[in-house]
C-alpha cells in the first residue's frame, strides 16, 4: 500500500506536462507540407522488423460531457460515421503504401469521441479496412474505448469479431448529482450491463475511466464511487485529476458556474483516498493515474521494462511506431511527431486533394531522441541505468546530465527518487510525482508556463 503525504503533494503541485510525448504537443509547429515528417516512414521502412501500433480518432459523440478535454464532434446524425469512414479509407490507402508490407500491427486501439457512436455494420467495415491494408501478429493487442449509454450487444459482438479483447469505459463518478452537473447521466446499471456483456463475449481486459475534481464531489462522496467500482472488478483503473482549462475548452466554463468544483484541499484529501485504497486492495500503481492488477499486463509489461508511453496513455507494446488516423490524430515514429488537422472540414479538404491531412509536428534532434527514451523511462521503468544510457548515447550520461541530474536532488531528500553513482530508481512514493522527476530532464520546461495542466 502506498501512504500518500499531501503535505508533499502540496509542494510539488505544479503546472507539468503528462508526456505523452516528448517535446510535447505544444512544441510542435506547423507543416504545410507534410513530406519532411513523411519521409521519417522510410527511415523506418529500413527495420522491415519494427513493428506498427494503429490509432484511429472516432471523434463523434452524441451529446457533449460538460468536462470533456477530447478532440469531439457533437451530433445526433449517425451517417456522419460513414462519410468519416469514407475519408478514413482515403487516409490508410494514401499512407499504408509507405510502409514497408512486412512490418506487421502488434496493437490497434480506437479512441474518440466515441468510437461505439460507430455502429456494428460501421465498426465491421472499419475492420475490413484495417485488414485489407496491414498485417497483424497472432498476439497483437486491440483495444477499444466504449460509452456505456451508446451501446448495444450488437455492437459487443461486432468488436469481438473483430479480434478486440480490451476495452475502456468511461464512468466517471457514480454520485446522480455530479453527472447531472458534468452532464452525463449513466447510471452504474448501465456500467453493469455492459461489462457483462463485453465478458460474456469474451473481452478479458476492462479498464474503467474515472475522474476527481468533479462538481459537488466530496470525499465520502468519491469514497462510494470508488467501492461501487471495486465491486464491478476491473482489470484496470484509470482516475485522472481533472484537468480544468477553459481557455482550450470553453464548455468547461459551465462547471465554473456551478460554484461546486472541490477545494484544492479536497482534490487532495481524494487523492489520499484513491491512491491509499486501490494500492491496499491488490492494484499496483503504474503510475501517471493509471492503476492495474499484478497479473494484468499493464503491470507486468512494467515489471518487464516493455511499458511505454505515448499520446493513448500507457501502452504494453514498447518500439512500435504509431500510425494514427482521423482528425487530430498524432502519429509517432522514432525521429519524429506527426498530426493531422483537428476539424473535419480542413481534414476532409485535404484528402480530397489526394494529401496526408497532415498540419502539425516535430521532427526530432539527436538531443530531443536522448532526452525522450531518459523521460520515458522515468514514467515507465521508474528508473535510470547510468551505465547502460552512457553506452547507448556514446558518453558519460552523469557527466553529461550533470545539472538535470542535480535538480533531482531535492526530490531525493523528500523520498521521491534513490540516487546513486550508477542510477536513479523511483520509489513507491515517487510513482506520485513521476511528472516532477521527468520536468528535471525537460529542455523545454518553465515553471511560469501556463500551457500544462497541475499535476494534481
Amino acid at each position: 500500500m502506498i501512504t500518500v503525504d499531501l503535505d508533499l503533494v502540496r509542494k510539488y503541485d505544479v503546472s507539468a506536462p503528462r508526456y505523452t510525448s516528448y517535446p510535447t504537443a505544444v512544441e510542435f509547429k506547423d507543416f504545410p507540407q507534410p513530406e519532411p515528417l513523411l519521409a521519417h516512414i522510410n527511415r523506418s521502412n529500413q527495420d522491415a522488423s519494427l513493428p506498427l501500433s494503429l490509432y484511429y480518432h472516432l471523434p463523434f459523440c452524441e451529446t457533449l460531457c460538460w468536462f470533456c478535454g477530447c478532440t469531439t464532434v457533437i451530433t445526433l446524425n449517425h451517417q456522419s460515421s460513414d462519410q468519416y469512414l469514407d475519408y478514413l479509407e482515403k487516409e490508410v490507402a494514401l499512407l499504408a503504401p509507405k510502409v514497408h508490407p512486412d512490418r506487421k500491427v502488434v496493437q490497434l486501439h480506437y479512441g474518440g469521441g466515441t468510437p461505439t457512436f460507430f455502429q456494428a455494420p460501421q465498426l465491421a467495415r472499419l475492420n475490413q479496412l484495417t485488414r485489407q491494408y496491414f498485417q497483424f501478429t497472432e498476439d497483437a493487442e486491440l483495444s477499444v474505448e466504449i460509452d456505456p449509454r451508446r451501446l448495444s450487444h450488437g455492437q459487443i459482438v461486432a468488436l469481438r469479431e473483430s479480434g478486440f479483447t480490451r476495452a475502456s469505459l468511461g464512468v466517471q463518478d457514480f454520485n446522480p448529482k455530479v453527472q447531472e452537473a458534468v452532464h452525463r447521466i449513466q447510471p452504474r446499471a448501465m456500467t453493469e450491463q455492459a461489462i457483462n456483456w463485453l465478458r460474456s463475449e469474451g473481452f478479458f481486459s476492462i479498464n474503467l475511466d474515472l475522474i476527481y475534481g468533479l462538481p459537488y464531489q466530496t470525499v465520502d462522496s468519491f469514497r462510494d464511487t470508488l467501492e461501487q467500482v471495486l465491486e464491478l472488478d476491473p482489470d484496470r483503473l484509470a482516475v485522472f485529476s481533472y484537468a480544468h482549462v477553459p481557455w482550450m475548452k470553453p464548455a468547461q466554463k459551465i462547471l465554473e458556474r456551478e460554484a461546486a468544483l472541490p477545494s484544492p484541499d479536497t482534490k487532495l484529501a481524494m487523492l489520499k483516498l484513491i491512491t491509499e485504497t486501490l494500492t491496499s486492495r491488490g492494484y499496483v500503481y503504474v503510475g501517471m493515474d493509471h492503476f492495474a492488477k499484478a497479473t494484468d499486463e499493464l503491470a507486468v509489461a512494467q515489471a518487464a521494462r516493455t511499458l511505454q508511453r505515448n499520446f493513448q496513455g500507457y501502452s504494453t507494446r514498447a518500439g512500435a511506431e504509431i500510425l494514427a488516423f482521423g482528425i487530430s490524430s498524432i502519429s509517432q515514429t522514432p525521429y519524429s511527431y506527426r498530426q493531422n488537422h483537428k476539424t473535419l472540414a480542413p481534414y476532409y479538404a485535404a484528402l480530397d486533394r489526394g494529401e496526408i491531412p497532415a498540419l502539425r509536428g516535430r521532427e526530432l534532434s539527436d538531443e530531443d531522441h536522448r532526452r525522450r527514451e531518459i523521460i520515458m523511462r522515468v514514467m515507465c521503468h521508474l528508473q535510470l541505468d547510468y551505465i547502460a544510457l552512457s553506452q547507448e548515447f556514446g558518453c558519460d550520461f552523469a557527466q553529461t546530465y550533470a545539472t538535470e541530474l542535480s535538480r533531482l536532488q531535492p526530490l531525493a531528500d523528500d523520498g521521491l527518487v534513490v540516487l546513486s553513482d550508477d542510477g536513479l530508481r523511483v520509489t513507491d512514493l515517487g510513482r506520485l510525482f513521476l511528472r516532477n522527476i521527468a520536468v528535471c530532464f525537460d529542455a523545454y520546461y518553465s515553471a511560469e508556463s501556463k500551457r500544462h495542466s497541475r499535476t494534481v
